[in-house]
């Protein structure tokens, strides 16, 4: 006789699972979740956040990865347009791998063409590249309060080590080109930040109130914005006076940038803001008797945060090329402050020259290319993560 299975019909019945390929429960994942999954998906993007990272931590230790100040140039020999230092692995007498270490140069000039070259000193000592220097005679401060001379390299006198080459006063290259992010990376945040904060202000503003405030303050942003940016700059510039302490000219600057650059995140924060005054929540907000302050900065604008992440990351590249215009021609920050702009000024002290016999004075071009490549990668890497349509 067949053996009957008998099954128990109280016993209780559990639901499948939710199962990945793993066999694991799959877990919901929070919005910044599903973005940073996005983000990490798009390359160049990746590449841009790295690049600009490496860019700000550079900046922000100038003082220290700098052989020499911002100013310092040599008071006993004359490098001016003085070229990259050659610096060599081995050793001279043996040619076995050794330290690294560099000549002194001497200056030449040909009686013909007048032009300056320089000259290793191969038949004199050779000077070894030392790290963490200590130089008294350059002190500097991290952060505002971290006070200290030391340098993550440099080299014994009468010996220099000019990694980029030297500028039309002698002065280091490389410095001047780390020193200058500090100005030009940072004005690009601090601008993007006021701006926003503006746009952000008056956009809300007549966004949720209409009417006569809507009406003044976007025929305003109309007026600003028919006046090309970079002639009202150079007008509003030229009222500087030349002999203005050259930080309150960089502050100026700011100001100028983030003060014309509002209009048109006002114009989009104002038509998202008329079109989340008819959702649910707001309503409710307002029917509960919420103060409209509360509604706008808790309940609107948090709504908006996606756009403004993206809209930041897009247009802090274009006041980082707007400064870098304004010094370029004279109009932005000056000496002894250094940004890639006003760097980029010596190309035209030097003529065609800048191409064929030093070119190293183009280096802060490159610079500003690939900082505002970098925040375009970063960018359009966002927009993407931000947006549901392109997620996969």
């Amino acid at each position: 006789m067949p053996e009957t299975v008998s099954t128990n019909a109280s016993a209780p019945v559990t639901p499948k699972q939710n199962l990945g390929v793993t066999g694991e429960m799959a877990r919901s994942e929070s919005q910044m979740q599903v973005v940073w999954a996005q983000f990490r998906k798009h390359q160049l993007a990746v590449f841009g956040g790295f690049v600009l990272l490496i860019l700000y931590i550079g900046a922000i230790f100038a003082p220290f990865i700098s052989p020499y100040g911002i100013s310092e140039y040599s008071t006993t020999s004359i490098t001016k347009y003085h070229p990259p230092t050659h610096v060599y692995f081995r050793d001279p007498a043996t040619g076995a791998l050794s330290l690294p270490y560099v000549y002194s140069t001497k200056r030449d000039v040909d009686l013909t063409s007048f032009e300056t070259t320089f000259k290793e000193d191969r038949g004199g000592p050779h000077y070894p590249i030392r790290f963490f220097v200590h130089r008294p005679d350059a002190p500097y401060t991290l952060f505002g309060f971290i006070k200290s001379n030391i340098h993550l390299f440099g080299v014994d006198d009468p010996a220099h080590i000019y990694v980029g080459g030297a500028d039309g006063y002698g002065r280091d290259l490389y410095t001047r080109i780390w020193f200058g992010a500090q100005i030009s990376l940072t004005i690009g945040i601090v601008s993007a930040s006021l701006a926003f904060f503006f746009g952000l202000l008056f956009g809300g503003m007549a966004g949720y109130y209409s009417g006569w405030v809507d009406n003044i303050l976007m025929r305003f942003v109309e007026i600003l914005s028919a006046i090309p940016d970079i002639f009202l700059l150079i007008a509003l510039t030229a009222f500087l006076p030349q002999n203005m302490n050259p930080i309150f000219v960089f502050y100026g600057i700011v100001f100028l940038l983030g003060l014309l650059g509002w209009g048109g995140i006002a114009r989009t924060v104002r038509s998202q803001i008329l079109a989340l005054r008819e959702v649910d929540y707001v309503q409710a907000a307002t029917a509960l008797g919420a103060p409209e302050s509360r509604i706008i900065l808790r309940h609107m604008l948090p709504s908006t945060a996606s756009y403004l992440i993206v809209s930041a990351s897009l247009a802090i590249p274009g006041y980082i090329l707007t400064e870098s215009a304004l010094s370029f021609i004279g109009r932005g920050i000056r000496e002894p402050y250094s940004s890639w702009g006003l760097m980029l000024n010596d190309v035209t002290q030097s003529g065609f020259a800048s191409f064929t016999s030093r070119p190293w004075v183009l280096i802060p071009g490159f610079f500003i290319v690939l900082a505002i490549l970098s925040w375009n990668f970063l960018g359009d890497g966002l927009r993407d993560a931000f947006d549901p349509k392109k997620r996969r």
